[in-house]
């Protein structure tokens, strides 16, 4: 047998190199997509075992060079910074021959998407004096931050950021609902199209029937929000911020109110329970005892649940994952989701892969049976 099958047969679980991928916050979005992005490239095709536990996922392999291989191609995806070292299992004096075991931690940049960040004055100075308030709109193997007040762009690669590591300054859980009351388009646009600045008057959900407050507020979305939509932003008139490079900032005057995207969510909660017309694989992870608990599999549910939604809104995410028809969708809940005037985005059919399941059909076994008798 050649050596991987011997192993196999001894010890399905000795493995020689390990690969630690952490990502310190408080969600698994990011861990969805390069669940995702590893599954479109069979990139961990050669991993004994997947194991998710706290904080991240190890990926173990039989060989050194497979476990390089996975991480060069975790820093094509994500800004990540690693280190590796290696411990001494066993050697034999007389042939010089030494078996190790190799560990590869690789930390994924904290930074996530639609995250608010204050950038340090000196990573800032850096990059044309952008900001200090910015929104990461993308996160691929660089972070793209865009300043809602400017429509001012830059592209930060892994190297950059960790130079300068900064953390966010408001995340993603912390977005609240507004509904816009008026929209004034500047007719100032950027990024071939995408943003569009205006000013903005909008109100939090929560505030009607209870008060008149009402903010105004530059936005980068003005060809998406009209008057009566809803959207999500981060309320900085109420929030506590408690943060040493903000504080930096002697004259900053912050916004009320930062807009993030579109909201969908009260359309959404109409099919809420229902099937989607698409649906994705999963990598084979065990997953460890610590993590196993009910509130716990409340977040990664919702958490899950919201990264689908965004693979809905934004075509430039769904790029890098492969979508396979959903054969539980039916006409019902089809037609059941088409009687309510405007719909929140959707995937277009032609993007779905089918999902090729073979299966043997009793029928023909039985009949090579018979013709292998009658041989």
């Amino acid at each position: 047998m050649c050596d991987s099958c011997s192993r196999n047969a001894a010890n399905p679980d000795q493995w020689v190199a390990s690969v630690q991928v952490r990502q310190k916050v408080d969600h698994k979005r990011t861990f969805f997509y390069l669940e995702q992005v590893i599954l479109k490239h069979s990139a961990a095709s050669q991993a004994i075992n997947i194991k998710q536990i706290h904080e991240g996922v190890d990926f173990f392999f039989a060989s050194r060079s497979h476990a390089l291989k996975f991480v060069d191609f975790l820093g094509n995806v994500v800004p990540v910074r690693g280190r590796h070292d290696k411990q001494l299992v066993s050697h034999d004096p007389k042939s010089n021959h030494y078996n190790y075991k190799f560990t590869f931690s690789v930390e994924i940049c904290p930074v996530c998407k639609d995250d608010l960040i204050c950038l340090p004055q000196k990573a800032a100075a850096a990059m044309g004096n952008i900001g200090p308030l910015v929104l990461c709109q993308r996160v691929s193997n660089s972070l793209l931050l865009l300043d809602p007040q400017s429509l001012r762009s830059v592209f930060v690669d892994a190297t950059q950021y960790w130079r300068t590591p900064y953390k966010s300054l408001l995340t993603s859980r912390q977005l609240i609902e507004y509904v816009v009351l008026d929209v004034e388009p500047e007719h100032t646009i950027a990024g071939n199209g995408k943003f569009a600045l205006a000013q903005v008057q909008v109100a939090r959900v929560s505030d009607f029937g209870k008060n008149d407050l009402i903010f105004t507020s530059k936005t980068h979305l003005a060809h998406l929000l009209n008057p009566g939509d809803h959207a999500l932003g981060y309320d900085l008139y109420g929030a506590n911020l408690n943060d040493s490079e903000l504080d930096k900032y002697k004259n900053l005057v912050l916004p009320d109110v930062v807009l993030v995207k579109k909201s969908y969510e009260e359309k959404r909660q109409k099919r809420r329970g229902k099937p989607r017309p698409w649906k994705l694989k999963n990598l084979p992870m065990e997953v460890d005892v610590v993590v196993k608990g009910r509130t716990d599999e409340d977040k990664r549910i919702n958490d899950y649940e919201k990264f689908m939604d965004e693979l809905e809104e934004d075509p430039e995410l769904r790029a890098n994952v492969a979508l396979y028809r959903n054969a539980e969708y039916g006409e019902q809940s089809d037609i059941g989701s088409m009687t309510d005037g405007e719909e929140p985005p959707s995937i277009p059919i032609e993007e779905l892969l089918a999902d090729l399941q073979l299966e043997e059909d009793d029928g023909a076994a039985e009949n090579v049976d018979e013709n292998m008798e009658d041989i």
